[in-house]
């Protein structure tokens, strides 16, 4: 490999592109994450949200050098928008106002649900950061996935720690943030190839209705069961 390449004008700027491409398509991983880690002691917290946008970048590679491939699946989508409700619920779920809550989560299980959450949204993302790779030289491309989604794992957690210290202060973040996933899910739905084109003919406004549909879910189902679960330790 001629490695005169690496210094030239179009690596560079295919390394900026994923770099700025990864960035503004990681705020929704940036709220998983935060809202994932916010059970765990501090001590801990920083360690789940280091591990956590580590291997969910590592994934994020791996995913992108087959995104094409993957999201040409049919049901692969809906499958997707099922998890990221089942998430969006459970982090609703699990919320509490109270300060005291390092039983109710662990380190690994903080890992799990960051890897789970990214795998599913980094579906759409990953199409983005594959296509700015492309504007590089042939021989560097995955080279450039690798660097590229690297150099923002800082920056997400950044993003992630920030947002924890803000959910110590304004508890509604929770919901907006759960809310968010049930948002993301109604829409990943729609955009399934294999109800995509019948969907949208029936439907006129049918990304936001489902958008709104997933929000509803994940609130209604996640209250419900905050609640259940608030009733049995108090019983």
């Amino acid at each position: 490999m001629d490695l005169s390449i690496f210094s030239g004008p179009a690596f560079w700027a295919a390394l900026l592109s994923i770099i700025v491409a990864n960035i503004l398509l990681s705020g929704d991983n940036a709220v998983v994450i935060a809202l994932a880690s916010r059970n765990l002691p501090p001590s801990q917290q920083k360690k789940a949200i280091f591990w956590g946008s580590a291997a969910a970048i590592i994934l994020r590679v791996i995913l992108t050098v087959t995104a094409v491939q993957l999201l040409s699946l049919p049901y692969l989508k809906i499958i997707g928008a099922i998890l990221l409700l089942y998430i969006g619920i459970q982090l609703m779920a699990d919320s509490d106002d109270e300060t005291d809550m390092q039983g109710h989560s662990n380190i690994w299980g903080a890992i799990r649900t960051i890897l789970v959450a990214d795998l599913v949204m980094s579906l759409d993302n990953v199409i983005a950061v594959a296509a700015a790779a492309q504007k590089g030289p042939e021989e560097t491309r995955l080279i450039l996935l690798i660097v590229g989604l690297g150099l923002s794992i800082p920056l997400i957690i950044f993003g992630s720690t920030m947002l924890l210290k803000v959910m110590d202060r304004f508890p509604i973040i929770i919901t907006l943030g759960a809310g968010l996933l049930g948002l993301l899910a109604g829409g990943m739905l729609v955009e399934d190839p294999a109800i995509r084109e019948s969907i949208q003919a029936a439907m006129e406004d049918a990304h936001m209705i489902f958008e709104g549909i997933g929000v509803a879910i994940v609130l209604l189902v996640g209250t419900y069961l905050k609640k259940k679960n608030a009733k049995k330790e108090v019983a």
